[in-house]
């Protein structure tokens, strides 16, 4: 259930590309171009609102985990962080979908693009040991994002038992999600606006 939930994350941002480049094809964003307000705050305002309905969703599927036997090994301070994490998480990634939507000029090369993400879902440690992996794909799960992300998710939720499966403590794994986490923000939101701006 760690990975399924953290994993979420590119799975419903499809719909942010899709949605802003609707927006830009049908002139949505033209029109709000013309209003006297900051230019990156029409793209907050998607991050924000986009972010809210996947932390909506990622709380049932929360829910349903529960209910089908999931359960806490760690305290609920750690649950709430992990929760809190894959929110993080999340809005960072609205922001390189958004950037995908402002880039693909109509919604089906937005769909497309959106794809694109698919591959860090599956090579990672999501679904599957990384150790189980062919040598060359090893290097690349190992240090990607969402395997840092999962793996802290995994080892906040699933407690010590968890960890020593995994091999490090909560902390390490935290830290590198939490630093891939802002670097993916910085970068694409830069981009976001660049491109905004540049109409």
């Amino acid at each position: 259930m760690p990975g399924f939930i953290a994993t979420g994350v590119l799975f419903s941002g499809i719909g942010t590309a899709t949605a802003m480049a609707e927006d830009l094809e049908q002139g949505f964003i033209d029109r709000l171009r013309s209003l006297p307000i900051p230019r990156a705050a029409v793209l907050a305002a998607r991050a924000l609102a986009d972010t809210t309905i996947f932390a909506w969703s990622a709380a049932f599927t929360t829910a349903i985990a529960f209910a089908v036997g999931f359960r806490l090994h760690g305290s609920m301070l750690d649950g709430l962080a992990a929760f809190g994490l894959v929110i993080l998480f999340g809005f960072a990634f609205e922001w390189v979908f958004i950037t995908m939507g402002l880039y693909a000029g109509n919604a089906q090369a937005a769909q497309g693009m959106g794809l694109i993400v698919f591959p860090f879902a599956f090579i990672s440690s999501a679904y599957i040991p990384v150790n189980t992996m062919p040598g060359w794909l090893q290097a690349f799960a190992q240090h990607q994002p969402l395997t840092y992300m999962v793996d802290a998710v995994r080892s906040l939720t699933l407690g010590p038992r968890a960890q020593a499966l995994i091999g490090h403590p909560s902390s390490y794994y935290v830290t590198r999600a939490l630093i891939w986490t802002a670097a993916i923000l910085a970068i694409s939101l830069a981009i976001a606006i660049a491109k905004y701006r540049r109409g």
